[in-house]
């Protein structure tokens, strides 16, 4: 993310600036769009590390209702006690992550031609 936003060029801020738009209007329409493919490929790549860290969760905080239990580890206790439950989960984890897979691919090969 820092490094999308140290990419978007400052004069466009400041174009933004001298043609009346606030300093939170300018980084709201100028510069978050501009680092917007970064912003999204580091939530991504946090989401698929918080899907990969299931072993040191379960190992070091333990899964207590409300306070450490993530998604993995629902999944893991419902295989214990509720099998359906544990595949609805297991099923909405899937269904999001090849939902932000499908509207990056989207993004990203927008304009891309042969």
């Amino acid at each position: 993310v820092e490094g999308a936003l140290r990419s978007a060029d400052a004069r466009f801020d400041d174009l933004a600036t001298t043609l009346g738009a606030t300093r939170w209007q300018a980084f709201r329409r100028v510069t978050l769009p501009l680092a917007a493919p970064g912003v999204l490929a580091g939530a991504v790549l946090a989401w698929a590390r918080a899907l990969g860290e299931f072993g040191a969760t379960i190992t070091f905080a333990g899964s207590f209702p409300g306070t450490t239990r993530t998604m993995p580890l629902a999944v893991y206790n419902a295989l214990n006690s509720d099998f359906d439950s544990a595949i609805l989960l297991s099923l909405v984890l899937l269904t999001v992550s090849i939902t932000v897979l499908v509207v990056l691919r989207e993004r990203w090969t927008a304009g891309v031609g042969p």
